[in-house]
């Protein structure tokens, strides 16, 4: 799964540490997800884009033939 939270981060002007504060996680939590080492849960992917102001479906996208 390709995620998109670093660009979101960055069009929010966030770093890590700041976005981690927001969604009451680690700043190493965020750089997982960030490198598609690590899969949020849907509570904490849920809190990501209210943050982040998009979709769950812009901020992560499944490689192809993830959903089959």
């Amino acid at each position: 799964m390709k995620t998109r939270i670093k660009e979101f981060r960055a069009r929010e002007n966030f770093t890590q540490e700041e976005l981690a504060k927001k969604v009451d996680v680690t700043r190493q939590t965020i750089l997982y997800i960030e490198r598609g080492e690590y899969y949020p849960s849907l509570l904490l992917a849920l809190k990501l884009c209210n943050v982040l102001k998009c979709k769950v479906e812009e901020l992560f996208i499944p490689d192809k033939g993830e959903l089959k």
